[in-house]
C-alpha cells in the first residue's frame, strides 16, 4: 500500500458517495425504495484502477455511508457492503488477473479488457442484488413473501438498467483517466510476475 493507493480509494469511495446520494432517482416499493444511480460507475472504474481489494472496499465503503446518510437505504447497508465489494473483486480479478490490464499498452486491449471486466462485475450484480436482496428483507428485515418477491423484480429491473449505464460510463471513463493518471505519473502498474507481449 502507498500514499497514492490510499488517497485514490478515499477519492473513489467519495464519488461513489455523490453518484449514489446526489445522482438518485427513487422508486418506491412497498414500505421501501430501490433506485437507479450512478455509484457503482465508481466501484467498477476503482477496481480497473487500483484492483479489486481496493476499488471493491472504495466502492463498499462509499455505497454503504450513502445507503446509512440517506435515511431511506439504511436498513441494506450491510447488503450493499457486500455485493460493492463483490463488484469489485469480480471486475479486478477479470482485469488485473486475466487481463493484466495495467500492463497493456495497445488501446484497443486496453478498452476490451475493461469492457469485459465491467461486463463481469456488473454481470454478476444484475443477478445477486436481486436474490441476495430478496434473502435479506425476508431474513434478516421480515418483510413478507409476497412484497420481497415484489422488491426483487423491480430490484431486477433498475440493477439492469444501472448495470448497462454504470459500464458505459466505467469504460469510457477509465479510459479518458488512464493516460491523464499516466502522464501526472499516478497510474499504479501491477505487474504480473511474467508478462509476455501485449
Amino acid at each position: 500500500m502507498n500514499v497514492i493507493t490510499l488517497a485514490q480509494a478515499a477519492l473513489f469511495a467519495a464519488l461513489a458517495y455523490i453518484g449514489f446520494s446526489y445522482f438518485r432517482i427513487d422508486i418506491p416499493v412497498g414500505p421501501g425504495s430501490t433506485a437507479f444511480h450512478f455509484g457503482n460507475t465508481f466501484v467498477v472504474v476503482a477496481a480497473l484502477l487500483l484492483g479489486g481489494s481496493w476499488g471493491g472496499l472504495a466502492g463498499a465503503v462509499g455505497l454503504s455511508l450513502a445507503d446509512l446518510m440517506s435515511g431511506k437505504y439504511f436498513t441494506v447497508a450491510p447488503q450493499t457492503f457486500f455485493l460493492k465489494l463483490c463488484i469489485g473483486l469480480i471486475t479486478g480479478f477479470v482485469a488485473h488477473q486475466i487481463f493484466h490490464i495495467s500492463t497493456l499498452n495497445k488501446k484497443s486491449k486496453i478498452l476490451t479488457a475493461s469492457i469485459v471486466a465491467s461486463v463481469a462485475g456488473l454481470g454478476f450484480n444484475v443477478i445477486a442484488d436481486p436474490v441476495v436482496g430478496y434473502f435479506y428483507k425476508k431474513i434478516i428485515l421480515g418483510v413478507q413473501g409476497d412484497l420481497a418477491i415484489n422488491w426483487a423484480k423491480i430490484t431486477a429491473v433498475t440493477t439492469f438498467v444501472n448495470a448497462v449505464t454504470s459500464a458505459i460510463m466505467a469504460v469510457l471513463l477509465y479510459n479518458a483517466l488512464r493516460p491523464a493518471l499516466i502522464s501526472a505519473h499516478m497510474f499504479l502498474r501491477k505487474e504480473p510476475k511474467e508478462v509476455g507481449k501485449k
